[in-house]
């Protein structure tokens, strides 16, 4: 059964980390081809920061990060589920326990195909489609 973890990334082992930022790099560069912008932007080192990661055995199933903008604002990215484990909720579990811990307004730059997968987690557009990384995307919102 998977198990979720979250912690700011000083706190992660280092061989989860790894299978965390493996993980990234297979969707966003090798999968997706976003070679345009780097993968590691130096957001994750912040210190409020928080990873949040789907384990099953020792293999990282999903990820996702909690950007802190502010005291009431946050900002969730890099959700990213391995291929071959698609399809089984992980990420929308992953999604549930981040906003849990998000105070206020979060915010999210959503690939424009999972616009109602996001809807379903109280996020709404908040304003025109833009191209981001060679992808079109929206901007949503979840206020509290």
């Amino acid at each position: 059964m998977p198990s979720v973890h979250h912690a700011p990334l000083r706190k992660i082992d280092p061989e989860s980390l790894y299978r965390i930022v493996a993980l990234r790099t297979d969707v966003f560069v090798h999968e997706q081809g976003i070679t345009c912008e780097p993968e590691l932007d130096g957001r994750d080192l912040e210190p409020t920061t928080e990873l949040f990661w789907t384990q099953e055995g020792d293999e990282v199933l999903a990820t996702l990060r909690v950007l802190h903008d502010s005291e009431d604002i946050a900002h969730i990215g890099r959700v990213a589920t391995a291929r071959h484990t698609r399809g089984r909720g992980l990420a929308g579990e992953l999604l549930e326990a981040a906003l849990a811990t998000c105070p206020g307004i979060v915010d999210i730059s959503a690939q424009a195909h999972l616009e109602n997968w996001y809807a379903r987690f109280g996020f709404v557009r908040t304003g025109p489609n833009y191209i981001e990384a060679g992808i079109d995307h929206v901007p949503m919102r979840r206020s509290r």
